[in-house]
């Protein structure tokens, strides 16, 4: 019986290794030339011919980008919902223009806001910043709006102001919408990041797979895939704990992240 919860916490880690075997097994026997689709132990040998250093610049132009756009956006994000929860004016004048702003696809404008605002930081943070804006925006006013009517209608009847309705009641239960939007914002900013760069960029693990896979160094274009995919999750997990210490009643029982 011991077992059973034993092997339970066992399956992912196992059923990624063998994935993993199965595939370093397939090119192998199947003789499958490394650009392409390299195995995985090509991967690590191609991840670790590169210098730390390098790999340290790399993800570091990367995680400066993510995070400067996620910080935007979230500067952005919250008082812009809470403008459209207040004003139902606000609500039906800006968020059509939120709406087609997201509706267009960031991958396309790049080039022109690239071009618009030069090759430096700021558009790829321009970029990042759009791709991330606007789950938070929406779920964070669906957070704001969640508040049980009774509480509204009892905070009115004591003429609380609409400063303390916001801070007491409608922002203590929209706290898990916001973190909900946060980790699926802080994937989405590593994501804006890697597309500026590859728009224009010097440096940066969206550079390096650009530039490994057009000199047909796909082994080393995966290995920066990997490292890109372990940041977006460390990003992601960073948040997780950021509510576990300082929200955790906002976090579900049944909470499977």
């Amino acid at each position: 019986m011991k077992l059973l919860p034993l092997l339970d916490r066992a399956a992912p880690a196992l059923t990624f290794a063998g994935l993993l075997l199965a595939w370093e097994l397939a090119c192998r026997l199947l003789a499958i030339p490394p650009y392409v689709l390299p195995s995985p132990s090509a991967i690590v040998q191609a991840g670790l011919s590169m210098e730390g250093s390098h790999w340290l610049g790399h993800v570091i132009a990367t995680l400066q980008v993510a995070f400067t756009g996620f910080l935007i956006a979230i500067l952005i994000a919250l008082p812009l919902a809470i403008g459209l929860t207040s004003s139902r004016l606000l609500s039906r004048t800006v968020l059509p223009l939120l709406v087609v702003v997201q509706s267009t696809p960031v991958v396309a404008i790049a080039p022109i806001i690239v071009v618009t605002l030069g090759a430096g930081m700021l558009p790829r943070v321009v970029i990042t910043t759009m791709i991330t804006f606007f789950p938070l925006v929406i779920s964070t006013a669906a957070g704001l709006v969640s508040v049980p009517a009774e509480l509204i209608e009892l905070s009115r009847s004591l003429r609380a102001p609409r400063f303390r309705e916001y801070t007491q009641i409608r922002l203590p239960y929209g706290v898990p919408y916001i973190f909900s939007a946060l980790k699926v914002s802080s994937t989405l900013a590593v994501v804006g990041a890697v597309v500026a760069e590859f728009v224009a960029a010097e440096r940066g693990l969206g550079y390096l797979i650009m530039f490994s896979t057009s000199s047909f160094k796909v082994p080393l274009a995966f290995a920066a895939l990997v490292v890109l995919v372990a940041c977006s999750l460390a990003v992601f997990k960073l948040i997780g704990l950021v509510q576990r210490k300082l929200f955790p009643w906002s976090i579900p029982k049944d909470e499977w992240s």
